[in-house]
């Protein structure tokens, strides 16, 4: 059953999701309610399982400099649980999503140089049941809300 929330709900998500460290006291102001309404909130939604967790997201360009590149994969379906299971064991593989589409599969890569990238993707289209590749390499991120 998927949880109701308010309108209130939604902003303090929104705020929480842009900095899951912002005081409770500027969510208040920003909010426009009480500090103690705040911390009852957010309590609630956490043990409603809304707010599944908190965690640290570090700056990977500082820590390991690298390119990143999304994919889009075309499979045959009867090969696309083994792939799957093969795209798993590459750890250059950062998120594998399943889309609706000309694509059936978007991958996010991170590769220390584009020459790792090259031979990965020489890798990757060599699995069974690949037909297609399509690779497009991140310059910038424009928009980043958090997402871990």
């Amino acid at each position: 059953m998927k949880p109701h929330l308010d309108e209130i709900d939604n902003k303090i998500l929104a705020l929480l999701m842009d900095d899951a460290r912002l005081p409770v006291t500027t969510i208040a102001k920003l909010v426009n309610i009480a500090r103690t309404t705040v911390i009852a909130r957010i309590n609630a939604l956490e043990k409603r399982g809304v707010i599944a967790g908190y965690g640290l997201k570090l700056n990977q360009e500082m820590v390991q400099p690298a390119v990143r590149a999304y994919v889009g994969l075309s499979v045959e379906a009867r090969y696309a649980a083994n792939l799957v299971k093969h795209l798993q064991q590459f750890s250059e593989v950062e998120t594998l999503c399943a889309v609706s589409g000309t694509i059936d599969y978007m991958l996010t890569l991170r590769c220390a140089s584009t020459e790792a990238l090259d031979r990965l993707l020489d890798q990757i289209g060599a699995l069974d049941g690949v037909r297609q590749t399509s690779t497009s390499i991140i310059l910038s991120k424009r928009i980043d809300r958090g997402a871990m």
